[in-house]
């Protein structure tokens, strides 16, 4: 499913159209309007913050953009693939190869290596370990951890451990980098290198969609996508301020 979304667009076609996308949950007799009727398209090679306060809305988008829920209405293209209507394994199909996640908390196996935990996506699509090695190791050596190949998370630092589970999710060369609060357990300065390395990702091409609640993160990308109660309330292009 990720080579026929790789092959469906041309370069021209947004990455990302998201179409009256909708999501609501049922909380005992209520219904929490998660996500209402948000429109919006994001172009091959774009840098956006996605903000808001908490509940409203801005984790429910990043979610369903990472097909890890499913709307209720609307659509979603990726790639000019739709793809709301995946069965749950060519969603997973997806996720391992066309989209690589970058969370708070890095989620990195503590027992493994930063090589290990690199190669780890590389399993779940097929690749041989050959391979799974020399592609790990070129992509710490692109955010500037190969030295630190055979050590363990306990071992590095935060900004190390996000730069290995940076390098996890650029490993499989998505076709998007989805960050959630990818700064929230850094401190100010780290925070910065973080943001100076999607900076230069970005520069190489990579499209990313970083969701953050903190305006001095969202003033390094080039577009900030604002959500309120479930609506999508403001989307502003800016001048970055370059991290590095």
């Amino acid at each position: 499913m990720a080579s026929d979304l790789r092959e469906a667009a041309s370069p021209s076609s947004p990455l990302i159209a998201v179409e009256a996308l909708t999501r609501h949950y049922r909380m005992g007799p209520q219904t929490v309007h998660a996500l209402d009727d948000v429109t919006v398209t994001i172009r091959r090679g774009e840098f956006v913050a996605v903000m808001g306060p908490s509940g409203s809305g801005k984790s429910t988008f990043m979610n369903l953009l990472g097909c890890l829920d499913r709307p209720d209405a609307g659509h979603y293209r990726l790639d000019g693939q739709e793809v709301a209507g995946l069965t749950s394994d060519e969603l997973a199909a997806v996720r391992n190869r066309a989209i690589g996640f970058v969370f708070q908390s890095f989620n990195l196996l503590p027992r493994q290596t930063a090589l290990a935990n690199v190669m780890l996506p590389m399993v779940y699509a097929g690749v041989g370990h050959a391979a799974r090695a020399e592609r790990a190791l070129a992509a710490l050596d692109s955010v500037g951890l190969r030295e630190r190949a055979g050590h363990r998370p306990t071992q590095l630092s935060g900004g190390q451990q996000q730069r290995v589970a940076i390098a996890r999710a650029l490993v499989n060369a998505p076709l998007l980098l989805l960050a959630d609060e990818p700064t929230g357990a850094l401190d100010t300065a780290t925070s910065r290198e973080i943001m100076a390395l999607f900076q230069r990702l970005n520069r190489r091409g990579i499209t990313i969609v970083l969701v953050t609640h903190e305006p001095e993160v969202a003033r390094f990308a080039d577009r900030v996508l604002q959500f309120r109660d479930g609506r999508l309330i403001d989307d502003a292009r800016q001048e970055p301020e370059v991290a590095a």
